[in-house]
């Protein structure tokens, strides 16, 4: 389809949809083919078919996977159809991107039940009335070995290698396994069972992506163009956020955790964030960015909606209203919230009438172990009714009412039984 054959309205809608849909895409492969996908999309008013695969390996999903999501979500919102495809049978195997060494295979259970939490989180993010949602063992699973053959004769080992985690495991003397190259062959053939349009992914999946387009032009399909979004740094504004690494904002996570979370990102990152995780008009982004730039907004309001942005965005905005005022009234204020829960700690617990701080820590849950509780006494993280105790081999003598706190975001009123 040809520029000139559209009228002046059908330009001015493919113009904006480019505009949307480029803001915060790393690359574009190719950028040319997305053009001529909306102009046809416009033109015939047929919705663009765009995919998204989803391995489910861990069960909970942090804003830095959102990322993605996000972009989906602005596709659906101009009208185009999104293709959720949940790895069941690839998450079997696992991706190998990145890796080292051989993932440890997931079974069909995990995979599933890992697969209806994603579900329930997603929908948080994506219109589920959008949404086609697929398990790629419908196509995969019924693939004989004579059909398996057939594919992996349309790719070289040489191609293969040409992945850099595969190079220098090869290089280095690890181990690969032979059913990991099958990994991007199958999330290729996801895209030619449904002849998608677009794909999605990170950056960090670019030859996985770039395998869809290549098994769809041997299957003589129209190859799908690819668009990358960034990596999205964690909370310490250097690694990419993982839970693994405590850098994360879980979108299941409380409001006030969420709220107290972003406040903590850094300042040089806060509107990249904006830019990749809210849903934030691009009209809004530029008036906040140019706000920044000529310091007519201070970047602590700045971050203030961003933390009170996130929170609506999972959990609506009685929800932020609420985080806001918590924050404003513990941290700004420096005044213990009123809404502290109460713990019940079974005098059992204590010896001679006091308890070892690392077992309080642990006891309240705001320590998944005593290598945690103990770093975070020490970093001086711990008080026993505003008084801060950084003696991780130490006791204290505790009573019924009693306010403990970790960290600006955990608070624990006492109830000894």
């Amino acid at each position: 389809m040809k520029w000139d054959e559209l009228t002046l309205p059908q330009r001015e809608e493919v113009e904006r949809q480019l505009a949307i849909l480029g803001r915060g895409v790393v690359e574009t492969v190719p950028e040319e083919d997305l053009k001529q996908k909306i102009m046809k999309s416009v033109a015939t008013h047929a919705p663009l078919k765009v995919k998204l695969g989803l391995d489910p390996s861990a069960p909970d999903i942090h804003i830095g996977h959102t990322v993605v999501m996000q972009k989906l979500r602005q596709f659906q919102e101009l009208g185009h159809q999104v293709q959720l495809i949940i790895g069941d049978f690839t998450g079997m195997i696992g991706d190998p991107t990145g890796k080292s060494e051989t993932r440890k295979q997931l079974t069909k259970e995990d995979v599933l039940r890992n697969a209806e939490t994603y579900k329930k989180q997603i929908f948080k993010i994506l219109d589920p009335d959008k949404t086609q949602v697929f398990f790629n063992s419908e196509w995969l699973g019924p693939m004989t070995f004579e059909d398996v053959v057939k594919l992996a004769a349309k790719v070289t080992v040489a191609r293969m290698l040409e992945r850099d985690d595969f190079t220098k495991r090869y290089q280095s003397g690890q181990p690969i396994s032979i059913h990991e190259f099958f990994y991007p062959l199958m999330q290729g053939m996801d895209s030619v069972a449904l002849k998608c349009d677009i794909e999605l992914g990170g950056t960090d999946q670019k030859f996985n992506l770039l395998m869809g387009r290549t098994l769809q032009k041997e299957y003589g399909q129209e190859p799908q163009v690819i668009m990358m979004t960034p990596l999205l740094e964690g909370l310490d504004g250097e690694k990419k956020m993982s839970k693994s690494l405590n850098n994360y904002i879980g979108i299941d996570e409380e409001p006030n955790e969420i709220y107290g979370k972003a406040m903590s990102v850094p300042d040089e990152l806060m509107v990249k964030y904006y830019e990749l995780v809210t849903d934030l008009t691009n009209e809004e982004l530029d008036v906040l960015k140019q706000g920044l730039k000529e310091e007519t907004l201070h970047p602590r309001d700045a971050k203030m909606k961003l933390a009170y942005t996130l929170v609506r965005m999972y959990h609506g905005e009685e929800a932020a209203e609420a985080g806001q005022e918590h924050f404003v009234t513990v941290f700004q204020q420096r005044a213990l919230p009123d809404d502290i829960p109460e713990v019940e700690i079974d005098s059992a617990e204590f010896t001679d009438g006091k308890i070892r701080l690392i077992k309080l820590l642990t006891l309240l849950g705001f320590a998944a172990s005593n290598g945690e509780a103990k770093r975070s006494i020490q970093q001086g993280s711990l008080k026993i009714n505003e008084e801060k105790l950084t003696d991780f081999n130490g006791e204290a003598a505790l009573q019924t009412g009693d306010i403990v706190q970790v960290g600006k975001r955990k608070f624990a009123k006492l109830i000894v039984k």
